[in-house]
């Protein structure tokens, strides 16, 4: 019987376990769900007869040792703080890994290592990073075949609230890790630009944004995501002038989250004696200038905010900051000592998604192109889908390429080794075919261009109101 080690059973666990114990009763599989909470283990596995909920403590080098090496294939669904952990446990025992992290470089490296030992480690494997590539990598593909050229190539990827229902004042709710959102844009990000390499450090990279157009979905605000030039290797754009990945929200969220990050909360080094027993305010309080002021109270420490940043006191960033709670002076109650935990406690606690509320998730690929007779067109290839049957938009989009892929190497359809992303035909063809007999279709639209029609509106940096 194949064993199948899932590792974490967060917010984007849901529909991968439900997928994977609906294939273990047609294969010889046995799920196990493993995860610091085991309640949570256990609500996944839902007394499944193929499956198990145990406890798992990924810093416990011996327990993790043991549970790895009688696994076939081993799900990291953790932080990814802990994903090299485990794939050096699993080359040590020969255990095949697949990873929705992005593969950084420490799991990079072990390629050459993975290949001898005949090991397949798969990162970047859920929506996005995930299927936002393998789409990306198959309409490459594909243009290349008919003897195009990409001259520019942008990616964007989302997942918010769907259109259509009453939302709170940040035009988001947190579907995935808190933590993730929390920390985005912490690395700043870089991209290519007609041949220009551009750097946005973090504390612009929500200043960064410009409008997206989707068509059947509205206007999304966009900002651009980590680094997008190393893209240019893996997808083999390296002539391409412009090479852009981005993530796209509401109008409204990229300037409140502007203001946060100039605060300084996403801070996961400074440690605030006593956190829990302290008020939101306090802490922001702390971040505010004036050495030997007496303690403020809520409204002198929102007009003292809006004067550090810069914006109205009485306009909606200050707005939104007060409904998320920052200005609070109840009691946090919250686990941790940072600011960037206090952040997390305030979008587990304000930003969930309700009963009946319907997330979704968008992917679009723009492409400039020049075709095998000269002529130029923008390829546009979008994907829009919206929660439904109990899962969230985002556990299916993340879980189901992930299961996918672990059926595929399961049943030997997937012989592949190293440490890799999944850009191979063998990988991307088979879990496209299936996603888009589940529905999970991309929208393509040409659109030629005339030898003075101008060219795609491009990032430029905006004050934070600018886009409301």
């Amino acid at each position: 019987m194949k064993q199948v080690l899932v590792l974490g059973a967060g917010r984007s666990a849901p529909f991968l376990v439900h997928r994977l114990l609906d294939m273990a009763e047609a294969s010889d599989w046995f799920v196990t769900v493993a995860d610091l909470d085991r309640s949570a283990a256990e609500w996944l596995v839902a007394g499944h007869s193929r499956g198990a909920a145990i406890r798992f403590d990924v810093n416990d080098a011996a327990m993790r040792d043991a549970r790895i090496s009688q696994a076939d294939v081993v799900i990291n669904m953790l932080a990814p703080a802990f994903q090299h952990l485990v794939a050096w446990d699993c080359l040590s025992h020969g255990t095949h890994m697949l990873s929705v992290s992005y593969r950084d470089e420490a799991v990079r490296a072990l390629d050459s290592d993975a290949q001898r030992r005949g090991v397949l480690i798969l990162s970047e494997l859920g929506l996005d990073p995930g299927i936002d590539h393998m789409s990306a990598m198959a309409l490459l593909d594909r243009i290349r075949g008919e003897g195009g050229r990409v001259q520019a190539f942008r990616s964007y990827g989302s997942g918010v609230p769907a259109p259509g229902q009453e939302v709170n004042p940040l035009g988001y709710w947190v579907t995935w890790n808190p933590r993730n959102v929390v920390m985005s844009g912490a690395r700043g990000a870089q991209y290519k630009e007609h041949g220009r390499i551009r750097l946005v450090p973090h504390h612009r990279v929500f200043r960064h944004t410009w409008p997206v157009e989707v068509e059947g979905v509205g206007t999304m605000i966009a900002y651009p995501n980590r680094d997008s030039v190393s893209y240019g290797a893996v997808f083999g754009l390296d002539e391409a002038e412009t090479i852009l990945r981005a993530t796209m929200r509401w109008p409204g969220w990229c300037e409140t989250w502007d203001a946060v990050v100039r605060l300084g909360l996403p801070n996961e080094s400074l440690r605030i004696p006593d956190l829990c027993e302290r008020s939101a305010r306090e802490v922001v309080e702390m971040f505010l200038p004036g050495i030997g002021a007496p303690p403020a109270d809520g409204f002198e420490v929102e007009s003292r905010v809006a004067s550090l940043l810069g914006i109205p006191v009485d306009g909606d960033v200050i707005r939104n900051l007060r409904w998320l709670g920052l200005f609070s002076d109840d009691r946090l109650e919250c686990d941790g000592r940072t600011p960037a935990e206090m952040m997390n406690h305030l979008l587990r606690t304000r930003l969930t998604i309700p009963a009946g509320g319907r997330d979704m998730v968008v992917l679009r690929h723009e492409l400039d192109v020049i075709g095998s007779d000269g002529g130029e067109e923008v390829i546009t290839s979008t994907m829009a889908t919206e929660g439904a049957a109990g899962f969230t938009a985002m556990s299916r989009t993340v879980g189901l390429p992930t299961a996918l892929a672990a059926q595929l190497l399961l049943d030997g359809g997937l012989t592949l080794t190293g440490s890799l992303i999944p850009t191979h035909p063998a990988v991307y063809g088979p879990i496209l075919n299936a996603l888009e007999a589940e529905g999970l279709v991309f929208e393509e639209t040409r659109r030629p261009v005339a030898p003075n029609g101008g060219d795609v509106p491009s990032p430029s940096i905006r004050a934070p109101e600018a886009v409301r």
